[in-house]
């Protein structure tokens, strides 16, 4: 894994338990914050995805 995959899969998961806990406490504003932040975490993990696909690619040559 590469650092934006990390990254990327870190956020996504903040972000499910940011929407999770503003459900529980009623709370909208930091379910749409969760759901921001797993939209942003996903877009990083597939850039990371490319990256390494690219790389893989241009290793294997």
């Amino acid at each position: 894994m590469n650092k934006n995959q990390i990254k990327g899969t870190t956020k996504d998961i903040i972000g499910k338990v940011q929407e999770k806990a503003g459900k529980l406490v009623g709370n909208e504003e930091q379910q749409v914050e969760g759901l921001d932040k797993q939209i942003s975490g996903k877009t990083q993990k597939t850039v990371g995805d490319v990256q390494k696909i690219i790389t893989d690619k241009v290793n294997s040559i």
